[in-house]
Order: C-alpha cells, then structure tokens, then sequence
C-alpha cells in the first residue's frame, strides 16, 4: 500500500478557524456532488484544500461521497466510472455526464494518476482528485495541459478472470503426492474417471479447463467462455499433449507444466511454470 501523507498545511493547524474552514469546505463540495450542473467547476479547482491528502508521488485527493461497499480495484481492474474533468483555470475538458453513459476501461490503461487514485476508491465513492501533470499527460500535445482536477464517481469493478476462478492454494508448487513424469510433467488427479479408455495423441478432445501463472494470476479458461473447449492432442503444447493422454473420460486432472513443456518463453504467451485443472468431458 502507498505511504499517505497529508498536506503540510493540515499537519501545521488545528485551530477553530482552519476547522471552520474545512467543513466549509465540506459542505461545498457536498453541495457540488448534488448539483446537476456538472460541467461547473469546482470552487478549489486551482489547487487541493489543506484538508486533501496527499500521497508519496503528489496525487491529492478528496473523498466527496462516501462508497456504498467495501470493494476496491486493483492495478489490473477493469472498472466503471463517471466523471468529469477540469483544468485549473476552471475549464472542463471532458466528462462522461457530458455523453450520458458511464465509461469502462483498464486501470493499466489510463493515466497515472487514475491507476494509482482508484485503487484508493470503494465502489459508490465519489472523489475529487488534484493530479499533477507528471502523474497525467506530460505535456503531450494535443491534451490537457499541467495539474488536471477530476471528479471521479466509481459506479462498479469488473470481475476480473482471477475473480471468477481463483487459484488452487497450492498453485505455487506441486504437492508432495503429486504424480511426476520423466519429462517433469507433475500432476494429481481431483476427480477420478467413469470411463477407461485414454485419448492417443492425435485423438481430438473435448475439456473444459482453467489455467494460471504459478502467482495466482488467472490468465485463461473454458469456462468464462460457457463451452468445452475442442482440440487435437498433437496441437497443443506438449504438457497437455502428454498429460491428457493420462486422462480417462470424466476425469478432472490438476497439471504442474514446467516452461520447457508449456510456451517455453514466447512472447505474449503465460510464463514460466502453468498449473492447469482439465476435465476430460469427451474423446469425440
């Protein structure tokens, strides 16, 4: 987690007048949340308040509205929104309220400053954020130029592959009673077969099946997609070739493929060692 810091100015008064001043502050920006004007904007616009905080790369921000749930992002969210943003001197130069709809997108797509400041979100939060240009467009022509201040109301998180079908506990490392093969394919069977038969490798397969990276990261599955998936053995990498040919019709197999036996390092494919769970539905 990021190391907060509040604004010096915060740490330095604790008088009545900064108090007074601060639900002050308060209950404008309550009263901005409620407007339906969303193109005005905000009367602290030109820098954050004393009362915002202040991260370790200089994002400040303000909660506006609280969340409604306790559910928060993650660098590689997918994630719903409106919002609204301005530049310092007031103008607003974009806004999904502006088109009516919501906006969907990747934390690990956006700017800086929204990858980092949402992930402090809950969902049903609404929160005002003063980001530096460093954290925003860099003074890239065409864009917004210097700090940028967004109101930003984060309406849900995405389930991410890693949501729906989370790693085994022991994803990391086979267990000490799994099954090992000469070529250094480890495997145990979780659900044991009706039938007898084993597929050849050239025989076509129907399976269904989950796949993750030895740190837990989800990164395919027949599942999320509602249908088995169909293939011939001799088109596959070679730990599933191999292992499914261990296989017998109903069965459901968990698959430790050292990389030599997997995508052996090609680029965009899952690295390192796999861990599969395969359910061998039918040989058709």
């Amino acid at each position: 987690m990021r190391t907060i810091l509040l604004f010096s100015a915060l740490l330095a008064c604790d008088d009545a007048t900064d108090n007074t001043a601060s639900n002050a502050d308060e209950a404008t920006d309550m009263a901005a949340a409620d407007t339906p004007d969303f193109a005005k904007a905000p009367a602290n616009v030109a820098a954050a308040p004393a009362n915002a905080i202040v991260t370790a790369s200089g994002l400040a921000y303000k909660v506006i509205k609280p969340g409604s749930e306790d559910r928060q992002p993650k660098a590689g969210s997918r994630v719903e929104v409106h919002y609204t943003g301005w530049t310092t001197d007031g103008e607003m130069f974009d806004s999904s309220h502006k088109r009516n709809k919501t906006t969907k997108f990747g934390l690990n797509q956006v700017i800086a400053g929204w990858t980092e400041g949402l992930q402090l979100m809950k969902v049903g939060e609404t929160t005002r954020f003063w980001i530096p240009e460093e954290l925003a467009y860099k003074g890239r022509p065409g864009k917004p130029a210097g700090m940028l201040v967004f109101d930003v109301e984060l309406v849900d998180i995405e389930q991410s592959l890693s949501d729906k079908y989370p790693a085994p506990p022991d994803v990391s490392a086979s267990p000490a009673d799994a099954k090992r093969t000469k070529s250094g394919l480890t495997y145990k069977v979780l659900k044991a077969g009706e039938g007898k038969a084993n597929p050849g490798k050239t025989d076509k397969v129907k399976v269904h099946y989950t796949g993750w990276q030895t740190d837990g990261t989800t990164f395919d599955s027949s599942h999320k997609r509602g249908k088995p998936a169909e293939f011939p053995l001799n088109r596959v990498i070679a730990g599933w070739t191999e292992g499914v040919q261990l296989m017998t019709v109903g069965e459901k197999t968990r698959f430790w493929i050292p990389e030599d036996l997997a995508y052996q390092g090609k680029p965009g494919r899952p690295q390192g060692m796999l861990v599969f769970d395969i359910e061998l539905l039918e040989i058709p």
